[in-house]
């Protein structure tokens, strides 16, 4: 059989595969989030989020929304040297992103049950 056969049947094998993998997965929720960055913050955006009274009165002088610091949790880059994860019950998080040319720092205290909003803060103005 010639190298031009033999490539024919691989890539016809090759689309048909990929045909059914696409109609078995279409619809599912897969995703890939093997980075410990992508899994502490899916883990905290999976949760309902409570505020403090300090995070509250941050988020009401700023004009924020509950959709907004979802966003910012759930893209953000979480900074494991200043977060202290050899905590037994709940952990604490520092995760920073930017919002409207402003570089902002979230800490976040993440139980079994529930995710709490610390405290937010400018990391430079």
């Amino acid at each position: 059989m010639k190298f031009v056969h033999r490539l024919g049947y691989y890539l016809g094998g090759f689309a048909i595969g990929l045909l059914l993998l696409m109609f078995f997965l279409n619809g599912k929720d897969a995703s890939c989030d093997y980075s410990p960055n992508a899994r502490t913050t899916k883990n905290i955006s999976s949760k309902p989020i409570a505020y403090s009274t300090k995070a509250s009165s941050f988020i009401m002088q700023q004009e924020l929304d509950s959709t907004t610091i979802t966003n910012l949790v759930k893209f953000g880059s979480v900074d494991f040297s200043k977060s202290k994860t050899k905590m037994d019950s709940c952990k604490v998080y520092f995760i920073e992103n930017t919002y409207k040319t402003c570089d902002l720092e979230l800490k976040i205290k993440n139980c079994d049950s529930i995710a709490t909003l610390l405290d937010i803060n400018y990391t430079n103005i």
